[in-house]
């Protein structure tokens, strides 16, 4: 068995019954990829179905020249084929070769409902190119350790079974194979860092040092190394620190060092596959995390926010301002309250479904208030006007900021919070207490009225 096909065995045998999606570009490197692969299948060395996904770009003239050869081959192979298009759109501060990746991996995952294989075609040039690339970005531990060779991503596993395997080595094989394959002409292009670090600056660093990307390969390896031992330690503050999935502990937090506390918190972002964080960013949610008492630090980290209240950190994202939005509701058709009214909250905060019902019984997703009269205005905002009320839990009134500061609302869930009214008297802030006056009255059965039931589902 060949060094490549041998390769590929050892790692896709680990997992005889997931279905395998083997990314083909149609280059050299998939080409061979698919190639080893369809002779080991052929071979019955492992039972997995296999898809063979194209993603087409429409980057280049040639997506569709490119997307007609990797349809040719797989039918030469007799080989189930899926094309992916996709659309990449550029966006300020992000290069296209990674907004590339991006919607490629996407497509990837989307082929199969359930876990699948991942298997591309990356091998050791590439990882010394992306090694270079990292430490270009002043990268630590974790982007110095370049590509796993499997890594979880989604559902999905990715595997990169050819890492130990040259260059030199596909282009042997495809050779031997005589193969053919396409060349992506914007695979010359040095405008783009990769190619320039592949036809600049590998070129010389192999003429002075012919083994420097096994070299590189092993410093990459030492780094995953170190990196799998700081999420070791990161593990177990974490299991110290979190109060729950989305909170931690600021008076654990404080007894961190720094260079723990920022080793933790990069590890709880990546634990919901946020955007890694700057030396700076971290910087500054040490200085904010022990400021005084009385303030409520928030700091803006990539798309979502660090925010503390009282002795928690947050982990939020970045909330658009609802205080001006509002809507009425129409509760009633031409004879009676009706069955059915949604309302569609913004920002993703749900749906608010309001219907009519006799129960009196109040729990946590569902309230019911007395139902308006026909001459009443209902209507739903965010903002109030810190009216004084008297909530159903209450036995003295009060007004509603220190309500909600009782509460243990922190203050941005406070601007996120529906309130009803009817005509301009606060009836309810919805999922957290009714107005006394507005509760549903105990009445004999047969003269039960009907009570307006709001549900909240988000």
């Amino acid at each position: 068995m060949h060094l490549i096909e041998l390769a590929l065995y050892r790692a896709i045998s680990k997992y005889p019954k997931t279905p395998l999606v083997i990314a083909y570009s149609g280059g050299v490197d998939s080409q061979v990829l698919l190639h080893a692969l369809a002779k080991l299948t052929q071979a019955k060395q492992f039972p997995n179905h296999l898809t063979v996904c194209h993603v087409n770009h429409g980057l280049s003239e040639n997506a569709a020249i490119w997307q007609a050869f990797a349809a040719q081959e797989c039918q030469k192979l007799n080989l189930t084929f899926a094309v992916c298009k996709v659309n990449v759109q550029i966006q300020a501060q992000q290069s296209l070769e990674a907004l590339a990746r991006d919607a490629r991996y996407k497509a990837l995952q989307s082929i199969y409902k359930e876990q699948s294989l991942i298997i591309t075609g990356h091998h050791r040039d590439d990882q010394a190119e992306t090694f270079l690339l990292a430490l270009k970005r002043g990268a630590g531990l974790k982007g110095l350790s370049a590509m796993a060779a499997e890594i979880k991503q989604g559902k999905d596993m990715l595997m990169r079974p050819l890492l130990n395997i040259s260059r030199a080595e596909i282009i042997n094989y495809a050779q031997q194979q005589q193969l053919d394959w396409v060349e992506d002409e914007s695979n010359t292009d040095t405008r783009f860092d990769r190619n320039f670090i592949r036809q600049k600056i590998m070129p010389l660093l192999s003429e002075r040092w012919p083994s420097i990307t096994q070299t590189i390969n092993r410093s990459s390896s030492h780094c995953l190394e170190g990196q799998l031992l700081l999420n070791e330690l990161a593990e177990q503050d974490l299991a110290i620190c979190q109060l729950s999935s989305q909170c931690l502990s600021v008076s654990e937090l404080s007894k961190l060092s720094s260079a723990r506390f920022n080793n933790l918190l990069r590890y709880f972002l990546a634990q919901h596959n946020y955007l890694m964080p700057s030396t700076e960013q971290l910087a500054q949610v040490h200085q904010q995390l022990f400021a005084s008492k009385d303030k409520n630090p928030a700091v803006k980290v990539a798309n979502n926010y660090l925010r503390r209240y009282k002795d928690s950190l947050y982990l939020t994202a970045d909330y658009i301002d609802v205080s001006e939005w509002q809507t009425d509701i129409d509760c009633f058709d031409k004879k009676n309250i009706t069955n059915a009214e949604v309302i569609e909250l913004p920002d993703g905060l749900g749906k608010l479904h309001f219907s009519s019902d006799k129960s009196i019984d109040v729990s946590n997703t569902v309230q019911r208030v007395v139902s308006p009269t026909k001459a009443q205005k209902v209507r739903l905002r965010f903002c109030h006007s810190n009216p004084t009320c008297l909530p159903d839990y209450r036995h003295k009134s009060r007004s509603v900021k220190k309500i909600l500061q009782e509460l243990n609302i922190p203050p941005w869930q406070r601007k996120r919070i529906p309130f009803l009214y009817y005509d301009d008297v606060l009836v309810a802030a919805i999922g957290y207490f009714i107005c006394q006056e507005f509760l549903p009255k105990a009445a004999l059965p047969q003269k039960k009225e009907l009570n307006l039931k709001i549900t909240w589902r988000t």
